[in-house]
């Protein structure tokens, strides 16, 4: 555990006052007994349901599988609906939303009821995959069905429709790990793709023997009937879940979620090749993870499950950033867990899939975000030091955005939220150099006595930009609190109490920072 380090001898250059049209931070709507002029800290609740990073007004989203409807021409985004209070045996429903520009939903409702009783295959269902056969006219919906009751645990199900409202079960029909050489308990999270004529089915599984686990693949011409065509490795003895196959360009990609590992390593990540042979021997001979020395990293710890679609131009990438449990908003922020996060399933999270030249991926701003949160407010300095400049309130959803310039290419600097004059913590993305020229985005809490780094929330490593310079961009919706670096490497957060509350921009260790072109918008 690292303590908190203080800072000294830090000069900001540059800060910029905002004095845009709209309303100030005197104007908050809240508790009219509370100081919302000052700089006192005030817990903030969020609210029952959030509309940029959505989660319903009951219960939270679990593993997202989105899929591009080409007859109406937008996203639905399929989940698992988790509740507070789930059946013992029965849970996890599919809801699903819709959008057009992945950060305006609408709800779609329930999708796929689980079973009807507990003993039937399907008394649990767990994450799957939407696609459409234009042959038939039907869409599909293949999914997980989990009973502990059923010979088999878990097998590969699936459903129809012909207007993806009303679904009928395919009853008659089931894939069973056992039949094939595979795990009955674990069976699960197929996803489809089509290579030329072929579909392709990849499930995330176990040998019937034991040993580590592995890509079962299955191979079809009609969607309907699928014969097995091998397996490929995952990672040692790592579990790899939520599996999404897609070609973007002149690359095949595979994108995963590692269940089981260190704590540093439950992230989303993804391998690439440029074919879907070389893609599975990027696993079966290596691992060969893209050459940014990162394992193939695409966020933070704080969003999960992450799984793509495309509408022909654009691939976007959802994923859920986890609740977190306490007493108080101090003890959520640092309860992130060790081996992994304590909690399952949260607020559903969009990223742009940003492709470099050499064809590894990064994420970038949806680029309707900006338009979302487009009313100006204006921001006053509270208070300045060498070492931070403390900036008045924000509301419940907020864009920041500033640029960021450092002197020297060892300079820290960081971004802190839930920020007060009688505050015991508050709670910092800060951009710390690492080795061999890199960043890395770490969420620390700050404060008297505080944590600084947290290992469980680990963080997110990226180039250091040639210039010092970053344009930085942040979104919150309620807790949740997005950070995009130049446009193509974005990191999510889980931060309790940032609305309502002040915020700053930090400077470490004698860095020298010019801070200009401050903005804060709202919606």
């Amino acid at each position: 555990m690292m303590k908190f380090r203080k800072i000294f001898n830090i000069v900001m250059l540059g800060c910029v006052l905002v004095a845009a049209a709209g309303c100030s931070d005197e104007k908050i709507i809240g508790d009219p007994e509370k100081d919302w002029s000052g700089t006192n800290y005030y817990p903030s609740v969020d609210e029952t349901g959030f509309s940029t990073y959505y989660m319903p007004q009951m219960g939270r989203v679990g593993d997202p599988m989105p899929f591009y409807d080409q007859k109406s021409g937008d996203f639905k985004v399929l989940y698992l609906q988790e509740y507070e209070q789930n059946m013992t045996y029965r849970f996890h429903p599919i809801w699903a939303v819709s959008t057009k520009d992945g950060c305006n939903y609408q709800s779609m409702g329930e999708l796929l009821p689980v079973g009807a009783n507990d003993y039937v295959q399907d008394a649990a269902i767990g994450t799957g995959c939407a696609y459409y056969s234009e042959n038939e006219g039907l869409y599909y919906i293949y999914y997980t069905g989990e009973n502990g009751h059923c010979k088999s645990r878990q097998v590969v199900m699936r459903a129809t429709s012909p207007d993806f409202k009303t679904w009928t079960k395919d009853d008659s029909w089931a894939l069973n790990g056992t039949d094939y050489g595979f795990s009955g308990n674990d069976f699960r999270d197929p996803q489809i793709f089509k290579e030329g004529e072929k579909y392709h089915m990849v499930i995330s599984t176990y040998p019937i023997t034991g040993g580590d686990p592995r890509f079962a693949e299955f191979v079809s011409s009609d969607m309907k009937n699928w014969e097995p065509a091998g397996s490929f490795k995952m990672i040692w003895d790592r579990m790899l879940e939520c599996p999404d196959i897609f070609q973007m360009g002149n690359y095949w990609y595979l994108v995963y979620s590692e269940s089981k590992a260190e704590p540093w390593s439950r992230k989303v990540k993804y391998m690439m090749a440029d074919s879907w042979e070389n893609l599975k021997r990027c696993f079966n001979d290596g691992p060969k993870w893209p050459a940014d020395d990162r394992e193939g990293v695409l966020d933070t710890r704080a969003f999960y499950a992450g799984k793509t679609a495309s509408n022909g131009t654009d691939r976007y990438i959802w994923g859920w950033a986890p609740y977190r449990s306490g007493k108080d908003n101090h003890e959520k922020n640092i309860n992130v867990g060790a081996a992994r996060e304590p909690n399952w399933s949260g607020a559903l999270v969009c990223h742009k899939l940003y492709q470099l030249a050499d064809g590894t991926l990064s994420i970038a701003e949806v680029p309707a975000m900006a338009a979302k949160y487009n009313k100006p407010v204006t921001v006053t300095v509270k208070e300045q030091k060498d070492e931070y400049t403390l900036y008045s309130r924000l509301e419940t959803h907020n864009h920041i955005s500033f640029t960021v310039k450092t002197e020297k290419d060892g300079d820290a600097f960081g971004i802190s939220f839930g920020r007060g004059s009688d505050a015991p913590f508050y709670y910092t993305l800060r951009v710390n150099p690492e080795e061999n020229g890199r960043r890395k985005v770490n969420f620390e809490q700050n404060g008297e006595g505080g944590m600084g780094f947290i290992p469980g929330a680990d963080g997110y490593i990226m180039p250091r930009p040639e210039n010092n310079t970053y344009k930085i961009d942040i979104y919150t919706d309620n807790s949740v609190v997005v950070m995009y670096i130049n446009g193509i490497y974005g990191t999510t957060h889980r931060i309790h109490g940032a609305a309502r509350n002040c915020w700053s921009i930090n400077a470490y260790d004698g860095a020298k920072l010019t801070v200009s072109d401050l903005n804060v918008t709202q919606y």
